[in-house]
């Protein structure tokens, strides 16, 4: 892949991946800025100024923001991690200037009107309640909470009604002065766009902007917490979470573990859960399992929605399939599936330009890097027996995992 590589004079890094014959680009703004980055008084911020960066900026409204992309039939977007803050667009090329000016606008020139402050916290509220009525999605952020009690990463990005209720403007503006520095962010476009036009498009609409010297919030590795808890809920389904603390971003063993994980339980139909519990009991349609990093920790989960009356035997089950993974390295025959199947979805998910967009820009911002894929197929196929095995003793050890149960 010819990725170009850029960087402005105040920081802000690009990474641009042209294509030949799309009609479509893809930009995106990827800001090191997320839930972990907030006080303990600020739970929920970094999620409700993404809302408000699209309610009105120096020279915009909020109808204005939405109209310029969309009277375009284009799309403008954002979303929240835990470490991060994603401002994108779809669009047809011509609209490339169209789109990074929109971008910056609001990323630097949002000015968080009180009305609609006050209209985002209740349409946030909202959000919170529709969580709450779905515990098959709830019961993940209840899972990190109990395993980081102590710590940003614990907390739901939402936040709580309670916390929502007394973020003020000026908290909104500090977090942004404090965490929307310059040089914690990545431009990254893919699309059929001449580079000496990305070039001159990028220097204008991000280049004037200067990084403050604020100081920011210090991130802390979390220690986490061992627990077993058992929740009596009023749902037609039991819901399961068995998981630990696994490796990060940066650790050699992530991408043994990425393969693990996705034979464990992956998307495709033959997992070993799927095929273990789903096909050959028939005793639950949700089920699956995944791998989370983070800049200095991550966390494995395996989840699975079942009738109540099934619940202790998809239990068993799936802590059967674990120690079959702690105690029996793959065979050569089985590894070389496991790879190839990886290759195989590593590449379908690279057909998306969008997926790509988010990918390279958050390589890029978290590792200082993007391979190839090349590189990445070439580091797939040096995964070892050895390695995996030493992934699943690491993450899967009884003495590690935590359980969390809706019933």
């Amino acid at each position: 892949m010819d990725f170009r590589f850029k960087e402005l004079e105040n920081g802000i890094r690009s990474i641009h991946l042209p294509t030949k014959d799309h009609k479509v680009s893809h930009l995106g703004l990827t800001i090191k800025a997320g839930s972990r980055n907030e006080l303990e008084n600020e739970q929920g911020l970094a999620h409700l100024i993404e809302h408000l960066l699209f309610k009105g900026t120096a020279k915009r409204k909020a109808f204005h923001i939405l109209n310029r992309m969309d009277s375009v039939g284009a799309e403008l977007n954002a979303y929240t991690t835990k470490e991060e803050t994603v401002i994108y667009a779809s669009f047809l090329n011509e609209h490339f200037e169209r789109a990074a000016e929109i971008i910056s606008d609001i990323a630097f020139n949002s000015t968080f009107p009180d009305k609609e402050i006050t209209k985002e916290k209740e349409v946030v509220l909202d959000e919170i309640l529709s969580y709450q009525d779905n515990p098959a999605e709830l019961i993940f952020d209840d899972f990190e909470e109990l395993m980081y009690p102590h710590h940003p990463l614990g907390r739901n990005i939402l936040g709580t009604e309670d916390s929502l209720r007394k973020l003020s403007r000026n908290d909104l503006t500090r977090f942004r002065q404090r965490e929307y520095q310059t040089g914690k962010m990545v431009v990254s476009l893919v699309g059929d766009i001449k580079e000496s036009k990305v070039s001159r498009v990028l220097e204008k609409y991000f280049g004037p902007y200067e990084s403050c010297s604020t100081e920011e919030v210090v991130e802390e590795k979390p220690s986490s917490s061992i627990f077993r808890k058992e929740t009596e809920m009023d749902t037609f389904q039991a819901h399961l979470i068995i998981g630990s603390e696994s490796y990060s971003v940066h650790d050699k063993l992530r991408l043994p573990m990425i393969l693990l994980n996705n034979l464990l339980g992956g998307p495709a139909m033959n997992s070993r859960l799927s095929m273990n519990i789903r096909e050959k009991f028939g005793i639950a349609y949700n089920l699956e399992s995944s791998f989370t990093t983070y800049s200095d920790c991550g966390v494995f989960t395996t989840y699975l929605g079942t009738d109540k009356r099934w619940l202790n035997k998809s239990e068993r089950l799936i802590l059967k399939e674990l120690k079959n993974l702690r105690e029996n390295k793959l065979t050569e025959t089985a590894l070389h599936r496991a790879k190839q199947q990886l290759k195989g979805q590593y590449a379908l998910a690279k057909e998306s330009g969008v997926g790509m967009m988010h990918s390279i820009g958050k390589s890029l911002l978290t590792l200082n890097k993007v391979e190839d894929a090349d590189s990445i197929f070439g580091m797939i196929e040096n995964i070892n027996a050895r390695e995996v095995l030493e992934a699943a003793n690491h993450s899967f050890a009884v003495e590690k995992l935590s359980t969390l149960i809706y019933k």
